[in-house]
């Protein structure tokens, strides 16, 4: 007989970084291309990307013992990674921080660094088979789709139902993982996971929790895309969404 796995699980999205930073200001100049410090696997926090994490931390420490999560897994880029591991010295947890390349963010292929403004001037059959395939299916060349993701959460997943009762685990990653969690766990539509990245910005440092007391069974999404700890302590929050153009066209 299968023991019963985790009963909680917390989804963070990292804090703003310096790519967030970047990709916002080509947007409202009419760049092409992202103005990046780093390849994205090494993109730090910004100053206020810290602060959040900070902020995080603070909120996080006043989660009680009996009810703090045994594990903390992180995305192995830089952004995620500082995030989890200011917020965990910053709540005083006495945990590892493990890192698992199936929680990094979207591979964007030939699209890395360029705007929608670029890819459209750039590779315009590109652009138009994005628009044709919709956000969840359309694979950039070199890249991944929503799809490929999905496809790597489910994996990890899979491994909460394996852990062990009582078990409460906190993954910190980014925004399209997080909606993509979201997708594979409320075994959500094609239609309605476009409409949710349509309407819907995941904020830097954000929380969101699922629970299943018994530890089996489907979770139950009891809040999503929090930033309260932020406001309380005069935080910045910040959005750095996508592309809204998602749905098929």
């Amino acid at each position: 007989m299968q023991e019963a796995g985790a009963v909680e699980l917390l989804l963070i999205r990292h804090g703003e970084s310096e790519g967030n930073v970047a990709a916002t200001e080509a947007r409202l100049a009419g760049a092409e291309v992202i103005d990046v410090p780093a390849r994205d696997p090494d993109v730090n926090l910004s100053g206020t990307g810290q602060d959040q994490a900070k902020a995080l931390g603070t909120a996080l420490a006043r989660i009680a013992d009996e009810l703090r999560p045994d594990a903390v897994v992180s995305s192995p880029y830089a952004r995620a990674l500082q995030t989890a591991e200011i917020a965990v010295e910053t709540a005083g947890w006495p945990v590892k921080v493990l890192t698992d390349e199936r929680l990094r963010d979207r591979e964007l292929g030939i699209l890395d660094r360029l705007t929608r403004l670029g890819v459209e001037t750039r590779y315009p059959d590109e652009a138009e088979r994005r628009l044709w395939l919709g956000k969840l299916y359309y694979r950039p060349p070199g890249g991944e789709s929503w799809a490929d993701v999905a496809l790597r959460i489910r994996s990890i997943l899979d491994e909460l139902n394996t852990l062990g009762t009582g078990q409460r685990v906190m993954l910190v990653c980014h925004d399209a993982v997080i909606l993509l969690v979201r997708y594979v766990l409320e075994g959500m539509s094609e239609e309605e996971i476009l409409d949710l990245a349509a309407t819907t910005s995941v904020l830097n440092a954000s929380i969101t929790r699922y629970v299943r007391p018994s530890g089996a069974g489907p979770w139950e999404l009891e809040s999503f895309n929090v930033a309260d700890h932020l406001t309380e302590q005069g935080v910045t929050v910040t959005e750095h969404a996508g592309d809204a153009s998602v749905h098929p066209q």
